[in-house]
């Protein structure tokens, strides 16, 4: 396969396609945190892959961490900044777990991954990261490659991959706890402003509806 797509063999990038679509599809939306920019990117991955196929040696494995590695480049200019990102992540977390797949390898983060407010908290704190701490964490906890694998996509050393997943993986556990934290004190003041109400000024307007 490596040796067609650097011959420039149309059918094989449709074979690409029909093999990695869907998983360059998922990682552009982890990155982005929005579905619009995640469609854009995967189709620019594709195209830009092959304006870059004679870049890809004939020796190796599968090109799997190589196309992950292009849609990151891309992804980076559909989030330049954290703010959006942690705006797009907390509308997502806000409807709940059916739209968010988390990895078994997230379990020390954020706990079961059926508990809604822990997966809110965790894709909430995603949006803290820094991009390439968010990047590394992306490729090796939920594409699972291997640290070889994630600095070949990201073009940086092993060992670079390796730190930024130590710090990635010690921040993202602080700040899953502390937005969990702030989650579960809101609904109690709330709660409290509610009951306050219903004693008083809230009170009459059932009445004036019946």
């Amino acid at each position: 396969m490596r040796t067609r797509v650097r011959a420039g063999d149309p059918n094989v990038f449709g074979e690409l396609f029909d093999l990695y679509a869907r998983t360059v599809y998922n990682h552009a939306f982890r990155l982005t945190a929005d579905w619009s920019a995640a469609e854009d990117v995967m189709s620019a991955t594709f195209m830009e892959a092959w304006r870059l196929r004679g870049k890809v040696t004939a020796e190796g494995g599968s090109l799997r961490p190589w196309l992950l590695g292009v849609a990151t480049n891309l992804a980076r200019n559909h989030c330049r900044g954290n703010r959006r990102y942690r705006a797009a992540a907390a509308a997502l977390a806000a409807t709940g777990p059916s739209v968010v797949e988390l990895p078994d390898h997230a379990e020390d983060v954020a706990g079961q991954v059926d508990d809604r407010r822990r997966i809110a908290a965790t894709v909430t704190a995603m949006g803290s990261l820094r991009r390439p701490e968010r990047e590394v964490l992306v490729l090796c906890l939920w594409e699972g490659l291997e640290y070889a694998e994630a600095a070949e996509a990201l073009g940086i050393p092993v060992g670079t991959v390796r730190s930024r997943l130590s710090r990635a993986r010690t921040r993202l556990r602080k700040l899953a706890v502390a937005e969990l934290e702030a989650a579960k004190r809101e609904p109690a003041r709330r709660a409290r402003q509610m009951n306050g109400d219903r004693a008083t000024a809230v009170r009459p307007v059932p009445e004036g509806s019946r």
